[in-house]
């Protein structure tokens, strides 16, 4: 009988995507506003997979405003604003704005259409909304000058956790910090709204006295005092979780979080990140697999899956990695960057599978859980 799994999210469900933007603008910035969200829309307007966009303003308040926009799918949207081209793009609006929220939402049904939606548009829309689990998952990840791999992490080992609780609705569960090679991965679970916990996050003095150590040491500059260099940091870092599962039974007393790193062809980020979901849902349906939990993170030409193992992933490697099956195997190695991991070739063997989780397996630097919170 194969076993219940939690998908809480997932960009690959084929759904049309909405996006929302709340906009709180500085006194006096509406005309240089609405000038910049021209520039940025007739640009927009030739993204792959952008399908709409509207300005809206309040009948209230004229200072906010919301921007909607709407696209054929996560992955094209997520491929632009991850992009240096959207942060060039919104440069010109980022004066005018005082504050600014944004929401990613799944269409799960529509009304309204002056003619039927054409049976494959029709087919898209998801027949329930996933339950999930209450929890965002979110990664930043950014590089270090080659040479300075100790001494960072011996600054973010001592990392002291900030208090978890943000505000009523909100809290910070759990932050793990990984390395591999000069490059850092961190990974924060967010009980309610993810911008609050991140901005709480940002305001507590151990947070910024680990941030300003790690400077000198990064190959990308930033100066955390300015707000558009600290903005233009955080958006280049981001990395966004794509896909979400749990097993749908008990959780091991021995479960143990390790972090795979694997970097992929140019240009096959995306499809890379697909690919692991995939598998990721065929292990949580299949009895005896290892991998009780898992989150596949993306940016450009970078994956990073974060998978809870029962026991030791070595026992396991090819579940672990998430290549069962040959054909499964054959592709990732296409569209994995093995020069990159010095495991370059095919994967066809169980050896193949322990050499790899050996060298895409990230260091764990720590591991902080707010007190009584599951995972």
């Amino acid at each position: 009988m194969s076993t219940s799994k939690c998908i809480s999210q997932s960009a690959f469900d084929g759904s049309r995507l909405r996006v929302i933007l709340l906009v709180d603008l500085h006194e006096g910035a509406q005309q240089e506003f609405l000038d910049a969200y021209e520039h940025m829309r007739s640009h927009v307007a030739s993204v792959p997979g952008h399908l709409s966009d509207q300005l809206c303003q309040s009948a209230e308040n004229p200072s906010q405003w919301l921007i909607t926009s709407e696209w054929a799918g996560a992955p094209p949207y997520l491929a632009w604003v991850n992009s240096e081209d959207h942060l060039e793009t919104v440069k010109p609006m980022q004066n005018c704005v005082r504050d600014l929220r944004s929401m990613r939402y799944n269409i799960l049904r529509e009304t309204g259409h002056a003619a039927p939606l054409a049976p494959a548009t029709a087919d898209r829309f998801l027949s329930s909304p996933r339950t999930g689990d209450g929890v965002t998952r979110h990664a930043l990840t950014f590089t270090i000058k080659p040479g300075s791999e100790s001494k960072v992490a011996e600054i973010l080992a001592g990392y002291a956790p900030p208090e978890s609780r943000v505000d009523d609705s909100t809290r910070l569960r759990r932050t793990t910090l990984f390395m591999h090679g000069n490059r850092v991965v961190r990974t924060v679970e967010v009980q309610g709204d993810l911008m609050a916990a991140l901005r709480h996050v940002s305001r507590q003095p151990e947070v910024r006295a680990v941030e300003e150590a790690l400077n000198p040491y990064l190959e990308l500059s930033r100066d955390l005092t300015d707000p558009a260099s600290a903005r233009a940091f955080f958006i280049r870092a981001a990395m966004p979780a794509v896909h979400h599962v749990t097993r749908g039974e008990p959780e091991p007393a021995d479960l143990r979080r390790h972090a795979l790193y694997y970097p992929a062809r140019e240009g096959c980020g995306m499809a890379l990140a697909r690919l692991l979901s995939q598998q990721d849902e065929t292990a949580a349906d299949t009895p005896g697999s290892i991998v009780h939990r898992s989150t596949v993170f993306h940016r450009d030409d970078l994956v990073v899956r974060l998978v809870d193992v029962a026991g030791d992933p070595e026992t396991d490697p090819v579940m672990a990695l998430g290549i069962h099956g040959r054909r499964k195997a054959a592709v990732l190695a296409r569209l994995l960057d093995g020069a990159a991991l010095g495991v370059d070739g095919p994967l066809t063997s169980e050896r193949d599978a322990t050499r790899l989780l050996a060298h895409a397996d990230m260091t764990l630097i720590t591991d902080r859980r707010a007190p009584s919170s599951q995972s």
